[in-house]
């Protein structure tokens, strides 16, 4: 199955990716977001943490670049969603935990939109049990129409949900809540 039922795990393997993460980057001015489904408590989802690292000052992405790569990532551009870098898995080293659990790393400056993005719909669902069953109910629709292929689900994702996710944010701009977003 592509949704898998929520487990608390997930936020176990995010700290232990954290810990992996913080160890290279020490004394950088950053941090180190646990964002998407796997970060919203019994949120049904995908098996694979999201991780956003957030920076202020535009030279400290060369310096999380360069620790991430000690660390065998690489750098892949944004994917098409400016303010968000993506990196990924090189395998030239190995490393028992990184390469163990699955996950998305995104490198994202503080003003970022996709960092909004990501904040603002993980809170809001964390704190709206009603957003959550609803966004749960829709992925569960979604797998089940892409007959669980992941690049067929992310398709319909892509088409159906932003909609629901751009309510979510609004709301919470709204509530006051991200008054630092505005």
């Amino acid at each position: 199955m592509l949704i898998e039922k929520y487990t608390p795990n997930w936020v176990t393997q995010f700290n232990n990716i954290k810990l992996q993460l913080e160890a290279v980057l020490s004394g950088l001015e950053c941090s180190i977001e646990h964002v998407g489904s796997t970060s919203v408590p019994h949120l049904d989802s995908k098996p694979i943490i999201d991780i956003d690292i957030v920076y202020q000052a535009k030279p400290d992405f060369e310096k999380i670049k360069q620790g991430l790569e000690k660390i065998g990532y690489y750098h892949n551009g944004n994917q098409g969603l400016e303010g968000r870098e993506v990196f990924k898995r090189s395998g030239q080293l190995s490393n028992e935990v990184l390469d163990r659990i699955k996950h998305h790393l995104y490198v994202c400056p503080m003003d970022s939109k996709a960092l909004e993005r990501h904040l603002l719909s993980r809170d809001h669902l964390r704190k709206n049990e009603e957003a959550r069953v609803k966004y749960q109910q829709m992925k569960y629709e979604l797998a089940e129409q892409s007959n669980q292929d992941r690049k067929k689900y992310q398709e319909l994702k892509e088409l159906y949900v932003n909609d629901f996710i751009d309510s979510m944010i609004a709301a919470e701009k709204n509530a006051g809540t991200a008054s630092h977003w505005q």
